[in-house]
């Protein structure tokens, strides 16, 4: 028998996450029947999504939700071999009894000297989140000029590089000095400092004074109404998060901008990146050429020891991170 530890929600969150959400359990695991696996976390995810998501797919009590690297240690499945790796929506677990549904294989060819854990980042959900807000939502043109907010974070960093790519003027804005030095090493045209910049209007008017053709929004609230204003005409916004209100416990109002959209006829589209899962195959195999490349860079925040996985969810909200946060079990 195998010992499984997990982290359970405890109670929803109401404002900011707190350590009384969470607790740790420990659960006896059967042995694999006949089709299943038994798997070993090796990396898990700590993701801005979990904080909202876990208000509409989990009950008080449940595991917590999110993705894992995990190791193939038990198999009855001939689908996955005993030493494979294989990407798991498995939650906050150390180990998982599975049928091996929705469990995705990390490439065979995977480079040795890649961590497995950037399947979880820059070569995972958030680069394909980066990938498909560029190529499917804004379509974003050479030449162009691409606004990103979070951009140290795990998504916003591959997209400012993608845009580098693809051969675009792009502006990026961070949460702290560190970062924005970090993020004009990755090659961004102009970087600021959100939370320094006297005006967050005239930043965005002096990175590009003649405005932005596509914004790509992981924030929302107040930085996104002031970002509006600054779209060029025909402009296109790729909605991808609005991690400014997920702890709020009063509902943000307003500024409505329908005049700005209407005038500039701006489109707006959210997304998520489940909508192209028909594509992942091509799409990793892109992100990773890009990487091997020297052409996309990748850094981890990362946490040892699955008892602070709880620490490192709400040091990531908190935005202590530069580039994906990880835990290493």
């Amino acid at each position: 028998m195998v010992q499984a530890k997990t982290w359970i929600l405890t109670k929803h969150f109401e404002g900011f996450p707190k350590d009384s959400n969470f607790k740790l359990k420990v659960e006896e695991l059967p042995e694999p029947k006949d089709g299943e696996v038994l798997l070993e976390a090796v990396f898990v995810s700590v993701d801005p999504y979990m904080r909202t998501f876990s208000k509409f797919s989990m009950k008080e009590g449940d595991v917590m939700i999110g993705a894992q690297v995990a190791k193939v240690i038990q198999s009855n499945n001939p689908s996955f071999s005993v030493g494979t790796h294989v990407v798991a929506s498995c939650g906050w677990r150390t180990h998982t009894v599975c049928d091996g549904t929705g469990l995705f294989p990390v490439t065979p060819d995977w480079p040795q000297d890649v961590s497995l854990s950037l399947a979880l980042g820059a070569i995972g959900m958030p680069g394909l989140t980066a990938l498909y807000g560029i190529e499917e939502v804004l379509g974003l043109q050479k030449g162009e000029t691409l606004l990103v907010n979070a951009a140290a974070g795990a998504v916003g960093s591959v997209v400012g590089q993608i845009a580098k790519i693809k051969g675009c003027k792009v502006v990026g804005s961070a949460g702290s000095d560190a970062k924005v030095a970090y993020v004009k090493e990755l090659g961004f045209d102009k970087v600021f400092n959100y939370k320094t910049v006297g005006s967050l209007e005239e930043a965005l008017k002096k990175a590009s004074p003649e405005g932005y053709d596509c914004y790509f929004d992981n924030v929302g609230g107040p930085f996104s109404a002031v970002a509006l204003q600054q779209m060029k005409n025909f402009g296109r916004i790729a909605v991808c998060g609005s991690i400014s209100v997920y702890n709020d416990t009063t509902p943000q109002t307003g500024p409505y901008p329908y005049l700005t959209m209407i005038f500039k006829q701006i489109k707006m589209e959210g997304f998520l990146q489940s909508r192209w899962e028909h594509k992942h195959p091509e799409s990793l195999k892109r992100l990773m050429g890009w990487l091997k490349e020297g052409k996309l860079k990748s850094r981890e925040h990362m946490t040892k020891g699955f008892e602070n996985m709880p620490a490192a969810f709400m040091g990531m909200l908190k935005g202590e991170n530069t580039g994906k946060a990880v835990v290493a079990i």
